[in-house]
């Protein structure tokens, strides 16, 4: 690792003005894909600025019905708070199967949006419930916000500092995780509400992205039938060591029929 400054921002003007300064700056939140890339020398960045300490960057709230997530809440903060697994606990869920407990004690849902893994699962879970990603400058809509693999609309020196999820009528996330990482091989969130079905799926391209004939299918019979009867073009998708294209989209159908029959369980 090579050496840098450390800085612990007090606020979030404090936090942006400190990547101002310095274009070779970072932000670390929870550390868990940028400590790692600087170990391996694959990232060298001049100085750290700590966003984890700033007041109310961790809140969890709820706010004109929806769900809002201060940026550097913990994994392990979302798969346990109560407003969380009262109002979407898909989300709380998804918080819970991601990694192991370290990560979860330490990973924040803000880096791992900001960082847009293209097996992540928040960024499925963003997409797929229609969240809005709040900076210290705008506000922008999930459909917006995810631009290739590890690219997202943020400018260099934007900040995350919260996420608004409404909160949807029914909801579900199904991943087939890699038993090393338990990153997703594949990941599909399923959100209803009212006529609208979302389909956000993760692990399979280069980056999240929705999936409008599940959609289509599922706006028309909210049923696991209806997914299963979908078949998704490979074309696009992700090949390599773990998995086929092919296989790859005949997952996104089978973990959608998955999720739409978790999404429809009488609650427990």
């Amino acid at each position: 690792m090579y050496a840098f400054e450390f800085e612990r921002a007090a606020d979030a003007n404090a936090a942006v003005a400190a990547m101002k300064a310095d274009a070779d700056a970072k932000f670390l939140a929870g550390g868990q894909s940028l400590l790692a890339a600087m170990k391996l020398r694959l990232a060298a960045p001049s100085k750290l600025v700590d966003v984890c300490r700033i007041p109310g960057m961790a809140d969890i709230r709820i706010e004109n019905d929806e769900v809002v997530i201060g940026a550097a809440a913990r994994h392990a903060d979302v798969e346990a708070h109560p407003d969380v697994k009262g109002r979407i606990p898909a989300l709380a869920a998804l918080a819970g199967g991601i990694g192991d407990r370290q990560v979860r004690a330490v990973g924040t849902i803000g880096g791992s949006l900001a960082n847009n893994d293209p097996a992540a699962c928040y960024p499925a879970a963003a997409l797929g419930l229609g969240a809005t990603i709040v900076t210290d400058r705008r506000s922008i809509p999930a459909d917006n916000f995810f631009v290739g693999m590890y690219e997202t609309a943020l400018a260099p020196d934007e900040l995350v500092t919260a996420i608004r999820f409404p909160v949807p009528d029914q909801a579900a996330y199904v991943k087939f995780r890699n038993p090393a990482s338990h990153f997703a091989l594949v990941g599909v969130m399923v959100a209803r509400t009212g006529q609208t079905v979302r389909v956000a799926v993760t692990g399979a391209a280069d980056s999240v992205f929705r999936c409008q004939p599940l959609e289509q299918a599922l706006a028309a019979s909210f049923t696991p039938e209806a997914a299963r009867g979908v078949t998704v073009d490979p074309a696009t998708l992700n090949a390599d060591l773990h998995a086929s294209a092919a296989y790859r989209a005949h997952l996104i159908a089978v973990l959608a029929a998955r999720a739409v029959e978790r999404a429809l369980a009488p609650a427990s």
